[in-house]
Order: C-alpha cells, then sequence, then structure tokens
C-alpha cells in the first residue's frame, strides 16, 4: 500500500477508535471538511504535517500515537 492509503486507513481507525466520523473529526479539529475529506479519499499524496498534527490534538493522541501502527511498518508501504 502507498503512504496516503495508510494515512487514509489510519485516520478511519482512528475516527471507529474515538467515535468520529471523518466529517465530524475534521469539524472538530478546525480542518476544512473538504480538506479531510481529500486526504480520506487519497487525493493527497504527502499530507501535512500540521493537519496530522491538528488531528492528534483533537484525538488527544500523539503524533507518535498515529505512526503507532502495522499500517506504517515499512515493509507494509510501497515505494
Amino acid at each position: 500500500m502507498s503512504f496516503q492509503e495508510a494515512v487514509c486507513k489510519r485516520i478511519y481507525e482512528l475516527c471507529k477508535k474515538h467515535n468520529y466520523t471523518p466529517n465530524g473529526l475534521a469539524e472538530a479539529s478546525n480542518i476544512p471538511p473538504s480538506t479531510l475529506q481529500n486526504i480520506t479519499e487519497c487525493k493527497v499524496k504527502n499530507p501535512s504535517s500540521y493537519i496530522i498534527f491538528q488531528l492528534c490534538i483533537t484525538l488527544n493522541i500523539s503524533i507518535k500515537d498515529f505512526f503507532d501502527s502495522e499500517l506504517f511498518d515499512i515493509k507494509n508501504i510501497n515505494f
């Protein structure tokens, strides 16, 4: 899978875990819903670290927690 697919899947995992819809998470994070929608539809090749940071703040997790998933294991990412 690509990095952008891993980010997309991780956002969906975290939404489910924290009882958010992607749109609800975007609104709670002060991110335009269209921006998060583009990320979750894999239209954004390299989402900004600031967007990821905003999501983490809203979910009350660290950036390390965001990327602490087998999705981001180097053997699972296609280059």
